[in-house]
Order: C-alpha cells, then structure tokens, then sequence
C-alpha cells in the first residue's frame, strides 16, 4: 500500500524495440524499487521483456558512470581521472572551436548517435541543432533500417504497415527474417491469439530462431536469398492462377509485366537452386499464401542485411498486392507503424542550421571515415553518444585501429565504460529513462506516450539535452535555440498535424498512452491509396530504374556468397548470420550480469557435418575468421542451421571477448543496394580449432 514516500510513475522503454512499452516505476525514499510493464498500455499489457525487466539492475549497476573523466593512459587501456563538469565542457567547447577556425573546418567533427533511446528529445533535438549550427559533418544514419525503408517504399510508397492488432484475425501468419517471439514479444503475443483459433505460424529464417521453434512451419531458406523465394511464389501464383486480378488491375502498376517477368526468369527449379528449398516446399508456401486469407506478413530487418536487402524488401512487398491481401481485415503486411507519427522533426532538429554542401557520411563506413577514406577534410573529432561503434559497427578491427589514433578527439557520453568510451579523451556521465522527460511514439504499435522523470539523476549524470545546452553557451550560440526546456521540445515535437493533431504533452501526462487518430483496425491500401508517384502499388518502378537496378522486383545476390563468388568461398565456405541475443540488444544490457549470465559463453552453431568436416567437437573453443578479423566462440553442433550456414549470436562487448573481438571483427563495410544500409549477414567465414600456440605466432 502507498505511503507518502511511495509513488508510481509511469515510462517508456526508450531501447531499438517495435514494441515501445509502457511501465510503471514505483519509487520509495527517491530510489526505483520496482518495474513492471504498464498493464493500461494496449500493447504492453502488464508484461516486459526478459532484458527490460532487468532494467533497474541497469540504472543501479555498480559500474555507472557517475563524473565526467579524462584519459590519462593510452587509448583503449580504460584508464582516465575524474574531471569536473565545468572542466569538461570547457574541453569540449575549446576542441571544437579550434576545429571550426581550423583550416579542416567544421566539417572535421562528426557526431555519431543511433538507437541508444528512441526518444524524440534526448534522440534527436538540441544534439542535432548543436552539430547543425556549427557545421559540423551530418552523418547518414543507416546502419539498421534504411534499406528495407527505401525497397519498402519504391513499391508502396510509404512503410509496409496495417494496425497490429488485426493480427488476430489473420488465417496464415507469415514471419519472414523476424524473431518475433523475442524481438516484438507483444505482437507475438497477438500472433498466439490469432493460433487459438486456428491460424498457422510460418518462419522463414535461415536459422530455427525461437521464433521458428515455436512455429507451424520453419523454412530454413538461405542466407541472402529472400527475394528469389518472393519471386518464386509469384511463379506459382500467377502460373496457377491464384492472384487477385481485380486488385492486380485497379491498384497496381505492371502486373502484366511482372506475371512475365516471374514465369520467365524465376522457374521453381531455379528458385530453389538459389534458396536452398525443395521445389514442393516453395509451391506449398506459394499456395497456402495466395489461398489462406486473412494472410498477414511480418517482414523484418534481418531480411535486408546483405547487398540485395533493399530488392528484397521491394519483392516480399509486392505479395500482398498480388493476392489481395490487404483487403482483408488481418491481412497485409507489417515492416513499421513509423511513418504515420507526424513529428515535427523539422522544427525540432532544425536542419536548415546545416551550412549547404555540408558532407554526409554514412555511419556504416565509420571506419572509412576514421582511417582518411572518404572525401573531405578528415575526422579530427568523433562526439559518441547513444551508440557504441567498436562493438557494434562492421569491420571492428579498422574501427579500433581508427579510435586509436592520437590525433583524433573522441567524446562518449554514456551511462557506462563501454567499448567505445575505453577509447576516448573524454567521458561524460549519462542518465538512463529513469533520470529525465522524454516522449515516444512507435515502430510496432499506433501510440505516443511521455516518459516520465521518476528519480534524480545518479551521480552527476545528464541527458543529452542538458549537454548541449552546455555546450552551446560555452560557444557562445544563440540563446533561443538552446535554451529551451526538455518540456518544450516536446510541445514542438507534437506540433504536427495529421494523426497527432490535437495531442498535448498535458493530456498525456494525464491520461497515459494515447493512440494516432486513425480508423480502429484501418486497413490502409484496401482499396489502393499508395502514396507511390503512380498512387498504385508499383511493380514497375521507375525510382529503382534511375538507382540502376531492375525497375521490376529482382533478385541481387549477396556480395560474398558461395554461388557468385566460389573462390572466396572455397576460402571462406560458411555463410555467418549474427542474430542478436534474447538477452541484449545490440550491446546494450551487455553488462548486466544476470542478463550476461543468461547469455553465456559465445557460441557459433554449425551443423554436424559441417562440424565433423572439420574435425570440430561439441562445446571445442574455436576460430572464427575471414580476412577482415576474427573471433573465439564455443562450438555448438545444431539442428537449427543448415550446411553451409553459421550462427553466432550477438554482440556482446569486446572487452568481455577472450580475444578482445566480437562478432562484428568479421563483418564488412559494404553498403546494401537501397538506402546505404549494413550488410552484417553477408559474410563469409571459416571455422578451425583454436589453438593458441598458433595464435601467439600470427
């Protein structure tokens, strides 16, 4: 029973997660004493996820960063000193002033930011107005989603999206490269419904996710290949006359020319060359997906994590169209709800601070950009926060070899002593959800929420906002653009129109989540409506055309794959996907230690005769390894992957790595054919015995 030192406040999970959660912090005495998932949140319902639900372990791990502090021993030992506040910013402000009259300019310091919160303050606010108004580089943040966004949107014009609560009524549910299970546990919740009463679970995923183990159907395609299996099943469809060619001829573009297109060059045969799949297992699929309506699709971001992952988004989406599916209630496809929040980011993040011709650089290619790679003045200063780029980027031995260099100023701002920060000049303190004001919206579900401050900041901690205030006044910059409250921003946040008009930050506040003003259980293309140039579902694509690739879905292959680059292969003959953990996410939680314990050691599965071909033993400490780096794992001989296909979960943070390197020592730079995205599960390897006499002689 409360008391007047108990209260409950209600949040928002901030983390890379469709299912932005509610909860509810119960603070005693000013400390957080309980978390549970917000049981009147729609979505939430009253339960979080296995990472999440540890999240006061987080905000009172005993490794918080509690003052600021300044290296004091070579870079990546991990050895600073406590500074103060005052002597932190000054450092800062004076590095950064120096850079700006520098003949490099201001465009030699690069902000580096992702999805350590999805909060539209302390993501993206007075941090992106800060780097605007200095002119500093502007950095293309792709490293997850971009490419299945720009495939997504060559054909539909917008996100593949539908309200996820239709789910329940859907007849087949399709998983396609999505964990559901573990990755969107609310929306699996809704998928479980839906198998009461009578819906078939299918996953297609080259690895038996816990998401396939709990299926109907796994269908363990191969990595890479998810466009050719889409291309196939149209074979089927249009080949038996199974599509909707009253949609096909009022809501589409091409439909003629892809029916060709399919039955010419995309026969079963060769479909299931590319795939891995037996010919009867693609025509089933193709069947069951162009008869069972209600059929609802959960496509993912693993699907676009190699070179053609933008093509392949572009053709899984085109399936819908051609059956009709979204006529029906349930049925449809879901990748993000993002695009239907009308944030006004612009307002928010004021882009047109940005001096004109200011470079762009994309995130993936951060070691590109910290070795003198790419054009323009090179990177004097690197300003790290809600990300950690030396575990999480590809290609991590040229990203430390970058982070150790000695001209290179790095600043992390973070809640701990990461990978990251062990290579930087200076550290800053960082709050966590608990410690300051945020609103979310979604990319899973249709609501906008506040978080709300529920205990003061640990230590000298600050939000994001906080420093750039800061920052901005030791530089002497405009008072009205920064000095603004966290409050304020989100009042401008919520100044869009459309679905958000009439939403306030006080109604909020009151009332807890509020959904967009949208139908209940819309159906968004029912009737057409595509926000293509065409207003049709474009099968045909100019927009594809004019980036030089087919203006019809097509299949690219990965860039490093057995069938198109057999000398490489013959090297390097297993094709890695690393997932992440159940247990974290990217690298965050990395260091909660239940959650580490719960993790275990790093594995990597192969199947057994891919093990015995090797001369591999269950639980054997190994090495895996291509050209680029390699890493330690324990061997794991599994049903869950295929021959030819490795798994190795991830990533966890190299300094807990008995080899100082994750997962990502081996995964590459190359850019996806749409939107500059990662490629992290197009990688080619080999797997051997470790032995560390051999290692120590390398």
């Amino acid at each position: 029973m409360a008391d007047a030192t108990t209260r409950t406040i209600r949040g928002v999970c901030p983390h890379d997660c469709p299912d932005a959660c509610g909860w509810v912090v119960t603070v005693r005495d000013g400390r957080a004493v309980r978390l549970a998932g917000d049981p009147g949140h729609p979505m939430t319902r009253g339960f979080l996820c296995q990472k999440v639900a540890r999240y006061l372990e987080r905000v009172y791990h005993a490794d918080r960063l509690t003052t600021p502090l300044r290296r004091v021993g070579p870079k990546g030992s991990g050895k600073f000193r406590d500074i103060t506040w005052d002597e932190a910013i000054a450092e800062v402000a004076n590095r950064f002033q120096s850079l700006v009259d520098s003949p490099d300019g201001p465009q030699s310091i690069l902000p580096y930011s992702y999805g350590g919160t999805m909060g539209e303050i302390q993501s993206g606010s007075l941090d992106r107005r800060f780097f605007h108004r200095i002119g500093a580089s502007l950095l293309d943040r792709t490293i997850c989603a971009t490419a299945g966004t720009v495939g997504c949107d060559l054909t539909l014009g917008t996100r593949a999206f539908v309200d996820p609560f239709q789910v329940v009524n859907a007849k087949l549910i399709l998983n396609w490269g999505s964990n559901t299970s573990v990755t969107n546990s609310h929306l699996w919740a809704l998928m479980h419904e839906a198998r009461k009463t009578g819906a078939v679970i299918v996953t297609i995923d080259p690895y038996r996710s816990p998401t396939a183990a709990r299926s109907d159907w796994w269908i363990p395609i191969r990595p890479g290949t998810d466009a050719a299996l889409a291309l196939g099943m149209m074979n089927v469809i249009f080949r038996d006359g199974l599509q909707d060619q009253d949609y096909i001829d009022r809501y589409c573009l091409g439909g003629q020319e892809l029916r060709e297109h399919v039955l010419n060059n995309y026969p079963l045969p060769r479909v299931a060359s590319i795939t891995g799949l037996s010919e009867n297992d693609i025509e089933k699929l193709a069947r069951m997906y162009a008869t069972d309506n209600p059929t609802f699709l959960r496509l993912n971001y693993g699907l676009q994590r190699h070179r053609g992952g933008g093509m392949a988004v572009r053709t899984v989406c085109c399936l819908p169209s051609v059956t009709g599916a979204w006529k029906y209630p349930g049925g449809g496809a879901l990748l993000s709800t993002s695009k239907n929040y009308p944030w006004n980011r612009a307002a928010l993040q004021r882009p047109d601070l940005s001096p004109p011709g200011t470079r762009t650089i994309n995130m993936v290619q951060l070691a590109e950009a910290l070795l003198g790679e790419l054009p323009g003045p090179p990177v004097r200063s690197l300003y790290v926060y809600n990300a950690n780029p030396a575990s999480v980027n590809p290609d991590q031995n040229r990203i430390i070899r970058g982070l150790l260099r000695e001209d290179l100023f790095t600043i992390v701002h973070d809640q701990f002593l990461t990978d990251t920060a062990r290579y930087s000049d200076i550290v800053l303190p960082a709050t966590t959800q608990f410690e300051h004001f945020d609103i979310l919206g979604s990319y899973g579900h249709l609501f906008v929420q506040t978080n709300e401050k529920a205990i003061d900041p640990i230590g000298e901690s600050k939000p994001n906002t906080e420093v750039f205030r800061l920052l901005a006044q030791a530089m002497n910059l405009e008072p009205e653009l920064f000095e603004i409250t966290d409050e304020g921003l989100a009042d401008i946040a919520l100044s869009g129109t459309g679905a958000m008009a009439g939403m306030s930050r006080e109604s909020l506040r009151h009332s807890g989540p509020k959904r967009l003003q949208l139908p209940d259980m819309f159906q968004p293309f029912a009737e057409g409506g595509f926000p293509t140039p065409s207003g049709k579902c474009e099968f045909v694509s100019d927009r594809s055309a004019a980036l030089g690739f087919n203006s019809l879905p097509d299949y690219v292959p990965p860039a490093e794959d057995p069938q198109t680059k057999p000398e490489l292969a013959r090297r390097f003959p297993l094709q890695l996907v690393t997932p992440p953990l159940p247990a974290i996410l990217n690298s965050t939680f990395a260091n909660v230690p239940s959650l580490r314990e719960a993790a275990g050691p790093q594995q990597i599965e192969l199947s057994r005769s891919d093990a015995e071909s090797r001369g591999l033993r269950e639980a054997m400490v190994v090495r895996v390894f291509n050209d680029r780096g390699a890493f330690q794992a324990r061997l794991s001989i599994s049903e869950n992957v295929s021959p030819g296909t490795a798994v190795s979960l991830g990533c966890r943070w190299a300094v807990d790595m008995p080899d100082g390197r994750n997962v990502n020592a081996t995964t590459a730079t190359t850019l996806t054919d749409f939107g500059g995205g990662a490629t992290f599960f197009d990688n080619l390897v080999q797997v051997e015995e470790f032995k560390p006499d051999r290692e120590a002689s390398r």
